[in-house]
C-alpha cells in the first residue's frame, strides 16, 4: 500500500472548494449536451492549450470565433491570426483545420455521434488520439473531461504531476509521458482518488487550482 502524504490537508482544501468544483463539473456536463460546434470549440481549446496557459488558449479560441475564422478559416490565415496569441501557431492552426474537416463534412457534423459510439471514456480517448492530430493522451483526456465525458480520466500536466509527487503518489517527475507511463500514473492517481475519497475529475480541478489559484478548465 503506498504511503500517501498530507491527506488531511488535501481533504480540507477539497471541503473548502467542493462547491465551485462541483459547479464547474456540472458546467462541463452541460457543455457536453450542446451542439457539435460547441464541442469542437473545446477541442480547439485543448489543442491551443498545448504548452500554453489555459486562459491564453481560451482567449485565442474566442478570438478565432469572434473574427469569423474558426469555421471558414484555412490554415494560412488562421496561423497568421494565432501567431501573436499562442505558441506553435502553424502546427496548431493545421491541427484545428484538419479536425474541423474531419468532424464537419459536407453532409453534417459527426463529432458527437462518433463519441456516442464509446461506452467508456478510455476507449473514446484512445480513438481521439488516433484520429486527431495534436491530441495526445493528456489533451484527449482534457477534451473529454471538458465536455463531461471523461470524469475518470487523468489530465497529467506538470501541475498535477507536481502534486502527485507531493502526496506520495509518484516518486519523481517523469522525464516524458509515453502511453504506457501515462496509463501507469493514471492508475496510481485512480487508487489515490479512491483512498482520499475525492473523485478523479474533482481531484484534478483541486490540484490544478492549488497551482494556478483558480478553478477553470
Amino acid at each position: 500500500m503506498p504511503r500517501y502524504r498530507d491527506l488531511r490537508v488535501l481533504r480540507s482544501e477539497y471541503a473548502a472548494k467542493r462547491e465551485p468544483i462541483e459547479a464547474r463539473l456540472a458546467e462541463f456536463r452541460r457543455v457536453g449536451s450542446l451542439p457539435d460546434e460547441r464541442l469542437f470549440e473545446e477541442m480547439c481549446f485543448c489543442i491551443l492549450a498545448i504548452q500554453s496557459k489555459a486562459r491564453t488558449a481560451d482567449a485565442a479560441v474566442r478570438a478565432l470565433a469572434d473574427d469569423g475564422l474558426l469555421w471558414p478559416g484555412r490554415h494560412r490565415e488562421m496561423a497568421t491570426f494565432l501567431q501573436p496569441r499562442t505558441r506553435f501557431h502553424n502546427h496548431k492552426a493545421a491541427y484545428i483545420v484538419r479536425a474541423r474537416d474531419r468532424f464537419f463534412p459536407s453532409e453534417g457534423p459527426i463529432l458527437g455521434k462518433c463519441l456516442d459510439g464509446f461506452a467508456d471514456p478510455k476507449g473514446a480517448r484512445a480513438w481521439l488520439v488516433r484520429e486527431v492530430d495534436g491530441l495526445g493522451w493528456k489533451e484527449a483526456s482534457h477534451f473529454l473531461r471538458n465536455i463531461g465525458r471523461g470524469d475518470g480520466l487523468a489530465i497529467l500536466d506538470r501541475h498535477i504531476l507536481r502534486n502527485l509527487m507531493r502526496h506520495g503518489v509518484i516518486g519523481r517527475m517523469p522525464p516524458s509521458l509515453t502511453p504506457n507511463r501515462y496509463v501507469r500514473i493514471e492508475s496510481r492517481m485512480e487508487r489515490f482518488s479512491d483512498a482520499v475519497g475525492i473523485p478523479m475529475a474533482a481531484l484534478d480541478l483541486l490540484l490544478w487550482s492549488r497551482e494556478t489559484g483558480e478553478i477553470f478548465k
